[in-house]
């Protein structure tokens, strides 16, 4: 059945292809993402045996799309993907180039742990054919390490890093969390201090936030410990801001900085509306405004996809109205802003009389600093009044 949905569905270059990799060591408070230990698996679902599966579902992709131009960029997140081992990651990224191609120039990145791999794991993963690697670092204070659930020492990040530099990826991101309950300022400006002064050219920076169902939740429900504060984490956030531009890294999203060139293109094709294909368990895919997403638990995943079926588990058509309100939220975060075109001019007038945007030389829409620190709200203005092809919705807004 789903063959009929995505077959014929034309993908648009540059479109990227994603891949989950649902395993972890161990299982971090603050997560919600789809993502397992080997004691929450059970028998019979082997970290062992996931590449084969995976692979098995970049076939049916490859049969299902048809012709396709190569693919621009590859991720493999988690979950750990690199508690596959290299030599699994490889043989992966070998039947993509085998299946679909990859063009000139692709980016290739995985996401690592500080204490996932090591430098011979790098060597192979660089001779595999990745270009970059980015390491879940979250902070450099031991404490905010404990309070978070991380396995890995302040060392090992730092030297994880400096690894990835000697061994010559093109490009090196660190993520950090910043706001964790007992953290101060100084542990967040050394966290940052000590990432950037590795030579890393990316930086990735969240604020903690509590998801429902997380660990995390419940502690703060029992009052053990206390909530994130959002006025500290506004601070934190000017924080980080300061030091990546220090450095010469400038953001183009709102939680993210770079080095000239050092953006992951990938999540730009995500916030330009771009086509992917999502493959792993729970992973989610867009082509041409179709959008699906897989079953969630490895075992079921593994079951379809071992009986030769895509394991899709939904998908929706979005409409123009979907695509105009998700091009929103997406773009507006981008340093590049968005055109003002199909948005309510007085909406827009007001923001900036506020200071909350500015209406750069291209006449696109951009975030203030003060309004990166008020994105969403900026969102709910604009959505509340405005409509593709300049229609306001007429939706009354509550502040």
């Amino acid at each position: 059945m789903w063959d009929d949905v995505l077959t014929g569905q034309g993908v648009s270059a540059p479109w990227g292809l994603y891949l989950h990799v649902p395993y972890c060591a161990s299982r971090c408070g603050y997560c919600d993402f789809n993502t397992y230990t080997a004691e929450e698996l059970g028998p019979g679902v082997s970290r062992s045996t996931y590449a084969d599966t995976l692979i098995g579902e970049l076939r049916l992709a490859r049969r299902t799309l048809g012709d396709a131009p190569p693919i621009d960029t590859v991720f493999v997140g988690g979950g750990t993907p690199t508690l596959l081992g290299a030599a699994d990651l490889v043989r992966i990224l070998d039947v993509v180039r085998a299946e679909f191609g990859l063009a000139d120039g692709a980016e290739v990145t995985t996401e690592a742990n500080p204490d996932s791999i090591d430098r011979a794991g790098m060597d192979a993963l660089l001779q595999g054919g990745f270009t970059r690697i980015s390491f879940g670092v979250q902070s450099l204070a031991p404490h905010v390490l404990r309070a978070l659930d991380r396995t890995h020492t302040p060392g090992r990040s730092i030297q994880a890093l400096r690894e990835a530099r000697e061994a010559g990826f093109m490009h090196v991101s660190a993520d950090l969390i910043y706001g964790t309950p007992g953290e101060t300022d100084d542990d967040l400006r050394a966290s940052l201090d000590g990432v950037i002064n590795t030579g890393i050219d990316h930086l990735s920076a969240y604020a903690l936030i509590v998801e429902p169902g997380t660990r995390l939740a419940r502690q703060v429900a029992r009052k053990e410990i206390p909530a994130p504060d959002d006025d500290v984490a506004a601070d934190r956030y000017a924080l980080v801001d300061d030091a990546a531009s220090r450095a010469g890294m400038q953001w183009y999203e709102v939680s993210n900085w770079s080095a000239p060139g050092g953006e992951c293109r990938h999540n730009l094709g995500y916030w330009r509306g771009a086509d992917w294909w999502g493959a792993g368990p729970g992973a989610h895919g867009h082509v041409g405004g179709l959008r699906w997403w897989n079953v969630k638990h490895p075992s079921a995943y593994a079951a379809r996809v071992d009986a030769g079926e895509l394991p899709i588990d939904g998908w929706e058509q979005l409409t123009a109205h979907d695509r105009w309100l998700e091009d929103t939220l997406l773009r507006i975060r981008l340093r590049d802003g968005m055109s003002t075109r199909d948005l309510d001019a007085a909406t827009v007038a007001q923001l900036a009389d506020e200071a909350l945007i500015v209406i750069d030389e291209r006449e696109n829409l951009v975030l203030s600093d003060q309004g990166r620190l008020l994105a969403d709200l900026v969102v709910r203005r604009l959505t509340a009044t405005s409509g593709p092809q300049g229609n306001a919705v007429g939706v009354g807004l509550q502040t």
